[in-house]
């Protein structure tokens, strides 16, 4: 069967994905985006909203690990449908919280709820998708991450402004239940998809798709070979230092436009959904499109790979650029350049667990890489609590 009359299934698979990132970073992303409202109306201190902003990275930190096994042991679909249901429903107690503790309570079971997302995206991207098409399958999630707050804090801060913060959790609990339905209904993997054809199946096998399968070793044996592995210690050091920059953009821009810069808060979501936008278009451009277009050219695909990684990480520094100023357009400009630079190098460290994992261990290395991601994320708000009193002058 030629190429270009392969069936297109697969990018279903793809879209529905995308689509499940976006609903979950809008339920991550609204907090940072009421905490001034819900605030003042528990009467909360600024560590008790620290708090909050914590709690969601720890508890999904934490659960990295074990949910990566679980995956690996029992496989996306099951452990996809008890997530997706899980992620909603801590959306809707978060919008009846009466106090501190609801919202707390909410947040770590929101953190614990979608911990198995993202490595079981790339579990589930390695068993749909041919090494040549990887990249792009794989930005299509992650930019969905990015794409979240060029939509999700506009239309939330509107929700919030004219209804008050609850109405921003209740949105996203109904998006949440939307995707668990979805998921239920749509997806299978490929073996047990009815609907997928015998010719686009073996399209995916004969270009290098993931086997399907389930862990053959012991849980503390998978973890232990890789841990010995120094490709797997790279992943940790360097997605580490990736989630630090980008949580701390993700829970600090918007409050630092508005404390900071003195941005109210409606002109400040415009803002901050411009670097957003920016790294929606690097990650679907540079770090999907261009990677599988170069490797189908008859590039190395590893030093494809290596070259929008290292080119990406770098052009991250730029965010020391927003310290030379206090104007809101230059800082934009900064804060572009650097998430647009850690856009574009994203889906090359998630494509990389299906490409370098041992048999079925896809989610036990995806959630190792993930576990350092969320635990420096877990720290950038409380430095952003000590970024937040800063005098002007210093920025």
């Amino acid at each position: 069967m030629s190429e270009q009359r392969v069936p297109n299934r697969r990018w279903r698979t793809g879209v529905l994905l995308g689509f499940g990132v976006l609903a979950n970073y809008l339920d991550r992303l609204n907090l940072s985006v009421a905490a001034p409202q819900l605030q003042q109306t528990f009467h909360l201190s600024p560590g008790q909203v620290g708090i909050f902003l914590s709690a969601f990275f720890w508890s999904y930190a934490l659960a990295q690990v074990r949910s990566g096994i679980l995956l690996d042991r029992i496989g996306p679909t099951r452990i996809g449908r008890w997530s997706t249901f899980l992620w909603g429903f801590a959306s809707l107690i978060t919008a009846l919280a009466g106090g501190f503790g609801g919202v707390l309570a909410a947040r770590i079971l929101l953190g614990v709820a979608e911990a198995p997302g993202f490595p079981l995206n790339a579990k589930v991207t390695g068993y749909w998708f041919p090494r040549k098409e990887r990249a792009f399958a794989t930005a299509l999630f992650d930019a969905a991450a990015k794409f979240s707050n060029v939509i999700g804090i506009p239309l939330i801060a509107c929700l919030v402004v004219g209804a008050g913060w609850r109405w921003g959790f209740g949105l996203t609990a109904v998006l949440s239940f939307i995707y668990f339905a979805a998921f239920f209904v749509i997806y299978r993997d490929p073996s047990a998809d009815p609907g997928l054809s015998r010719g686009e199946y073996q399209y995916i096998l004969e270009g290098g798709a993931t086997a399907e399968g389930h862990i053959e070793s012991s849980s503390m044996g998978m973890l232990g070979y890789l841990l010995t592995k120094t490709k797997m210690w790279a992943l940790i050091v360097g997605f580490g230092a990736y989630g630090y920059t980008f949580y701390l953009l993700l829970t600090w821009l918007p409050s630092y436009l508005v404390q900071i810069m003195h941005v109210n808060i409606l002109h400040s979501a415009s803002y901050a959904a411009i670097p957003w936008a920016v790294a929606t278009v690097a990650d679907l451009l540079v770090g999907g499109w261009l990677i599988d277009r170069l490797v189908a050219g008859g590039y190395d695909q590893s030093q494809v790979r290596k070259a929008v990684l290292v080119g990406g990480m770098t052009l991250g520094l730029s965010i020391f650029g927003v310290t030379l100023t206090a104007n809101p357009a230059w800082a934009i400009l900064w804060i572009s350049l650097a998430l647009g630079g850690l856009s574009a190098a994203a889906p090359v460290c998630w494509s990389l667990p299906s490409l370098i994992a041992p048999k079925a261990g896809v989610g036990s290395v995806a959630s190792l890489m993930n576990l350092s991601n969320n635990l420096l994320g877990g720290a950038a708000p409380n430095s952003r609590r000590s970024s937040a009193v800063a005098p002007r002058a210093a920025l």
